[in-house]
């Protein structure tokens, strides 16, 4: 990744700190609040897997939860 990319996503970071007041309660109501838009424009939004360990033994499975 370049440098340029770094101080992007730091940028936004900090924006959504300072946004949210660093409070993760907040940040995650706000997340939910989203999903529940999309959710009311006809949007699929699919739950993360309860139990990853159990899903087949795939490249995709081994990447996505490598570190759970």
């Amino acid at each position: 990744m370049t440098d340029e990319i770094m101080m992007e996503v730091h940028a936004i970071k900090d924006a959504i700190g300072t946004k949210y007041g660093s409070d993760l309660d907040a940040l995650f109501k706000e997340i939910q609040l989203g999903e529940a838009r999309l959710k009311a424009a006809g949007v699929q939004v699919l739950a993360p897997p309860t139990n990853p360990a159990s899903l087949p033994n795939t490249a995709f499975q081994r990447t996505r939860f490598a570190h759970r």
